[in-house]
């Protein structure tokens, strides 16, 4: 049986590690520091965990996918993930940076409010931020900072301190995968015409017969990617999300079946993947202005 080790509080993890914990809800590691060995195992993390590494590894299980990293990898992993690979009775030592925090710390905080907008949290490992040299100072800088507030003593500051060096954080860590983004424009050109390509096949076939309206998750698993970084891909090439462009692709196909006379309005709404004819109504007009009816009577 495969081993996983769970650590559902910052302490767990420091003491595995074998290090101190100056802070319950939050931990920079500098692994260079942690002087034990260890053998792989997978780990599922009941805390938020940003992981810089700075070595060649081998590859890394993550959920169902296998990366190779690279050095100067930023990996993001979310509570409740496991990530890790099975002992292969490698011992190693680790290196690089990571980072610690558990949901409570942001609790009450305006950061609290707006960390599902950091959604790469729930990207693949194989979409994990690959940084310049420039960038990895940034960031190592941003994990220095916030050992060092945490190595002081805690006082009425140290909250709102820690938090906002963690937001300052996360905002370069948005802006160098938004640099990312741009980098790889001919493969994410490539990826949109795999989308166009899915969204004419998934009509084509009727798939809307057997499986309903087309989903966004349906079309990232079509290529290969999470929903969530699909979604941030698609909005940084079209400026519209990819259910927004799901969207507008179902209503270019009504328009195309509302010229035909012989079809009703509910027959359309079915043939689309509606369940209810008045959802497909009401999607059209908040789209188009008018209700399919009135579309069909000016055209």
């Amino acid at each position: 049986m495969r081993t996983i080790l769970n650590f559902d509080t910052i302490h767990e993890y420091n003491t595995f590690l074998g290090i101190e914990t100056f802070h319950p809800l939050i931990s920079s590691i500098d692994f260079s520091k942690v002087g034990k060995e260890f053998k792989h195992v997978r780990k599922r993390y009941g805390f938020y965990f940003i992981f810089l590494k700075q070595v060649q590894c081998g590859d890394l299980i993550y959920g169902r996918h296998q990366y190779d990293y690279q050095e100067g990898t930023l990996v993001f992993i979310g509570p409740g993930q496991v990530a890790g690979k099975d002992d292969t009775g490698e011992v190693f030592r680790m290196q690089g940076w990571g980072l610690c925090f558990h949901p409570d710390l942001l609790r009450g905080t305006a950061l609290g409010q707006k960390i599902k907008d950091y959604s790469f949290f729930s990207y693949q490992s194989n979409e994990s931020l690959h940084m310049s040299e420039r960038e990895k100072q940034t960031i190592i800088h941003c994990f220095q900072e916030i050992k060092g507030e945490l190595e002081h003593s805690i006082d009425k500051h140290s909250k709102s301190i820690i938090v906002a060096n963690l937001e300052v954080m996360l905002n370069h860590c948005l802006r160098f995968y938004d640099r990312q983004f741009i980098t790889r424009e001919d493969v994410n050109k490539g990826i949109l015409f795999r989308f166009e390509e899915e969204i004419n096949l998934y009509f084509d076939s009727n798939k809307t017969q057997t499986i309903g309206l087309p989903s966004v998750q349906y079309f990232a698993d079509r290529v290969r990617l999470s929903a969530n970084y699909f979604g941030d891909l698609i909005k940084k090439e079209t400026g519209k999300t990819a259910q927004e462009y799901v969207q507008l692709k179902i209503i270019d196909r009504a328009k195309d079946l509302l010229y035909s006379p012989d079809k009703s309005i509910n027959e359309i709404a079915y043939a689309l993947g509606f369940k209810y004819p008045h959802h497909f109504s009401r999607m059209f007009k908040k789209v188009v202005g008018i209700s399919p009816t009135e579309y069909r009577a000016a055209n």
